[in-house]
C-alpha cells in the first residue's frame, strides 16, 4: 500500500509521468521493505526522540528514492470504479449504511506495494487494494488491504527499525547485508510473515488474489455493541490463481483492463469475528482457525481508471476514516499509517508546482 489523515478530496492535480527507471530488489529485505505505508501515531505525537511522521517518510525515501508527484509506497497502480452490494449477514454486527444499503459507490486503487511508480510487476510478490466507499449519507469507508495474511512486525517503531536495517551506507551505497537478518533475528513475531514469504511469489492477476486488512477493527451495532473484526476480499474469479507472472513490466494492469473488458469482476467482503482473548492490536499475530465469518456483500468492480488522472489520484487511503458503525482498533499500526498517509500526501501534492510549466502540458 500512500496517504492518510486528509480531506475526503484533495487539491486538483495535473497529471504526471517520467522516464522509466529500473527497481534493484535483493532478496526478503527489500520484498519487506516495499511492504506496506509509512508510520507515526496519530499527529505525530510520538516521543520527538523516537519516531515523527517525517523521520519515517525520510527513511522511506532514502530506501526507495524519491519520485515526485507520486505516493512514498504504493507508488504505481491503476484507478477502479464500481460499487458494492450489500447483503443482510453484516447488518446486525454494525449501523454503517454500506450494510444496509441495496448499492454503495466504490474509488479503488489496484497497487504495488513498492515506492517506485516505474517498478516492474514481478518485483514483489504482493500486491494491494485500497477502497473508497461513499455512503448516501455522505460518510466514507475507507480501507487498505494487503496480499499478505500478517504484517512482519507489530508496532511503528519496529518497521522504522526494518527501514534503517535496509538503507544504504554511506560508504558503499548499499545495505549492510548482515542488518536484516539481525532485525529478525531480534524480532521473532515477524516468524509467521517469513514463514510465509518464503513461498509467495509474484501473481499474474489483481483479479485472482485475496486482499486482507491485517490490522483488526470493530464493528458497531444499534446498541451500542462492538465485535472486534479482520475482513478479507476474497475474488470470485479463480481461473489464473497461482499462476506465475509473465515477463514484462506492466503486465497487471493489461491483465486488469483486457478482463474488464468481459464484464465486471467480483470480490465477496469476507468478515471474520474475533473470539474472546484473539489479538487485536497485533497485526503480525493470525487469529486462530474456526472464527465465525460473514459474506457481508459482493464487490464489483467494472472499469478502469490511469493512476495519474482518475479519480482515485487525489484519494488518501486513509483506514481511520470510518463512517458511524465501523471504529479503529488500538493496533499503533492504524494511528501510525493514518498520520504516515497524511505526511506522504502533503508532500506528494506539494510537489506538482516543482514541474516546468512546459512539462506539466507536455503531460495534460
Amino acid at each position: 500500500m500512500v496517504d492518510r489523515s486528509t480531506p475526503p478530496t484533495g487539491p486538483t492535480r495535473p497529471p504526471l509521468s517520467g522516464a522509466s527507471l529500473t527497481l534493484r530488489l535483493a532478496g526478503i529485505a527489500v520484498v519487506v521493505a516495499a511492504l506496506a505505508g509509512a508510520f507515526a501515531y496519530v499527529n505525530g505525537t510520538f516521543d520527538p526522540q523516537r519516531l515523527t511522521p517525517k523521520k519515517l517518510i525520510n527513511v522511506l525515501e532514502t530506501n526507495n528514492g524519491v519520485h515526485p508527484g507520486f505516493r512514498r509506497n504504493h507508488a504505481k497502480g491503476v484507478c477502479v470504479i464500481g460499487h458494492f452490494e450489500s447483503s443482510s449477514e453484516a447488518r446486525n454486527y454494525s449501523t454503517a449504511q454500506v450494510f444496509s444499503e441495496a448499492q454503495t459507490p466504490v474509488v479503488g486503487r489496484f497497487a504495488l506495494p513498492a515506492g517506485n511508480p516505474y517498478a516492474p510487476d514481478s518485483a514483489v510478490p504482493i500486491r494491494s487494494l485500497a477502497l473508497r466507499f461513499t455512503q448516501a449519507n455522505g460518510q466514507q469507508w475507507r480501507t487498505g488491504m494487503n496480499s499478505m495474511p500478517v504484517f512482519p512486525v507489530g508496532t511503528p517503531e519496529a518497521f522504522y527499525q526494518l527501514q534503517q536495517a535496509q538503507s544504504p551506507l554511506p560508504a558503499t551505497g548499499k545495505p549492510d547485508p548482515a542488518a536484516v537478518p539481525a532485525f529478525f533475528g531480534s524480532h521473532p513475531e515477524s516468524a509467521p510473515f517469513l514463514a510465509w514469504i518464503k513461498t509467495a511469489k509474484p501473481s499474474a492477476s489483481y483479479a485472482t488474489e485475496t486482499y486482507n486488512s491485517v490490522n483488526a477493527f470493530y464493528l458497531v451495532n444499534a446498541a451500542g455493541q462492538r465485535q472486534a473484526v479482520r475482513w478479507n476480499m476474497v475474488p470470485v474469479a479463480q481461473d489464473a490463481a497461482g499462476a506465475t507472472a509473465p515477463e514484462g513490466s506492466d503486465f497487471l494492469e493489461k491483465d486488469l483492463v483486457q478482463r474488464l473488458s468481459a464484464g465486471p469482476l467480483r470480490w465477496q467482503l469476507m468478515i471474520t469475528l474475533a473470539n474472546p482473548g484473539d489479538p487485536v492490536n497485533d497485526a503480525s499475530k493470525a487469529w486462530p482457525d474456526g472464527r465465525k465469518v460473514l459474506n457481508a456483500g459482493t464487490l464489483v468492480l467494472d472499469r478502469t481508471q490511469p493512476q495519474l488522472n482518475g479519480e482515485c489520484r487525489d484519494i488518501n487511503y486513509d483506514p481511520l476514516v470510518l463512517p458511524s458503525g465501523i471504529e479503529g482498533s488500538d493496533d499503533p499500526l492504524l494511528a501510525a499509517r493514518s498520520a504516515g498517509y497524511a505526511s506522504s500526501y502533503l508532500r506528494r501534492t506539494s510537489e506538482v508546482s516543482q514541474l516546468p510549466a512546459a512539462k506539466q502540458e507536455a503531460q495534460q
